[in-house]
């Protein structure tokens, strides 16, 4: 899979994309996550990618140049499946918004900045609008990188246990159950004898009754198709 990353702020990708799941994944070659510097693509001499809106009111406006161009000139190389912008008003993430995008070959994830980008890239370039919740981040490299982190620990061959990630929370529209390791009396708190049985049936039967236990509490709201 590869991911292209447009963002004015490369050097936040750093971080998250050189340890853990991510690295594992470049590393195996089974993704390939690219950052381009939307500044390298401006027309301008100072390297300007925003400008005064149009109208009224303040903030500046993330130009349609640099970006339409980085786009065509990517465009011009592969398909892509998806266009991606991060905004906080664009649809909510969810589990099966990743595991869509998780079988895809080619996508673009935009970074914003500022009070957005031209409302002409967005009728003519952007394919899918995600925000990763209800609030407001100084930038779009934050959400970038939860959306490609959320994608690629779903593709196989990323993670050591094939079936670690269809257990994960969301992915049957509950929370995940309790879990424990070694020992199984630390301090006195016991691990519940049913983990302990080896009896797989009742593990599952218990680890379902707990999830929902879970999400009762938790997050009710998703317990919709269990009533």
């Amino acid at each position: 899979m590869r991911i292209d990353i447009l963002t004015i702020f490369p050097e936040i990708f750093a971080g998250p994309f050189d340890h853990s799941i991510i690295k594992r994944a470049k590393n195996k070659g089974l993704a390939e996550i690219l950052i381009h510097n939307i500044r390298d693509y401006s027309r301008d001499k100072h390297r300007r990618v925003d400008d005064y809106a149009y109208g009224h009111g303040a903030g500046m406006v993330m130009a349609i140049q640099p970006i339409a161009d980085l786009i065509d000139k990517l465009r011009g190389e592969r398909d892509y499946d998806e266009v991606i912008f991060l905004t906080p008003d664009g649809q909510l993430f969810d589990q099966p918004t990743a595991n869509r995008l998780s079988t895809f070959q080619n996508i673009i994830l935009l970074c914003g900045h500022y009070k957005g980008i031209d409302e002409r890239l967005r009728e003519h370039y952007i394919t899918l609008e995600i925000s990763i919740g209800d609030y407001v981040l100084s930038g779009g490299e934050l959400a970038a990188a939860v959306v490609t982190d959320s994608i690629v620990r779903l593709i196989p061959g990323v993670l050591g246990d094939e079936t670690s990630a269809l257990s994960d929370s969301f992915q049957d529209d509950l929370l995940s159950p309790p879990v424990y390791t070694r020992p199984a009396d630390y301090n006195g708190w016991k691990v519940p004898e049913i983990l302990l049985s080896g009896n797989e049936k009742a593990i599952y039967q218990w680890s379902m009754e707990k999830a929902i236990e879970k999400t009762k509490t938790r997050r009710p709201d998703l317990l919709k198709g269990f009533e």
